[in-house]
């Protein structure tokens, strides 16, 4: 696969990505939801930190993940460059691309959200507000809104430790960028032969 093909790849990806985000922050109040299938909701969250919600405590906690982050798709974007020029299989490109699209979309969000919006807690946000954004350069809120509830039920009394309590399953709230992630590792993980195959000595 070309560079020009994985380029592609990570546009389409960025601009779902960032439609559906730009959406959700200019339509949706912060916890507003919408049920389109039992299985299926829309949910406007806000993820400050890292996968699932997860936090690094302290003042510099959100710059140090930020710059983290950019560091970290430096490196996967030489690793797509590199994969390419050295003419690697088109299902490890192409995972390559995913992951680099959906790195690079929560990023965006991560480096220019709290500049360009302001608020959504009691209210719909503005793009590119007068009053200024709800933070500064590198401290963003990550905008997720996808959630597939596919079972919702109880654990039954004798269960260990969860027992009678209600629980959801799959009850985390994600983005397409995540999903982007998701789906590249998945599928090198799957195709781990054919992505990485073994060079006959």
């Amino acid at each position: 696969m070309s560079l020009k093909k994985a380029t592609l790849i990570i546009i389409l990806v960025l601009l779902i990505d960032q439609i559906s985000k730009i959406y959700i922050k200019t339509t949706f109040s912060l916890h507003e939801e919408i049920e389109v299938f039992s299985w299926f909701r829309i949910i406007f969250v806000e993820n400050e930190g890292m996968a699932w919600g997860a936090k690094i405590p302290g003042s510099y906690g959100k710059l140090f993940l930020t710059l983290f982050r950019l560091v970290a798709i430096t490196g996967i974007g030489y690793w797509l460059w590199d994969s390419v020029r050295k003419n690697s299989p088109k299902i490890l490109i192409f995972c390559i691309a995913l992951i680099f699209s959906g790195a690079m979309g929560n990023i965006i969000d991560s480096v220019f959200y709290g500049l360009i919006f302001n608020d959504s807690i009691h209210q719909v946000a503005t793009l590119f507000p007068e009053a200024g954004g709800y933070g500064t350069l590198f401290h963003g809120k990550v905008v997720d809104m996808i959630q597939f509830p596919l079972f919702d039920g109880t654990f039954p009394n004798w269960f260990p430790m969860w027992g009678g309590q209600r629980f959801t399953f799959f009850d985390p709230v994600f983005n397409i960028a995540d999903s982007a992630i998701s789906i590249g590792v998945f599928l090198l993980i799957l195709f781990n032969k054919k992505a990485f195959p073994k060079i006959d000595e």
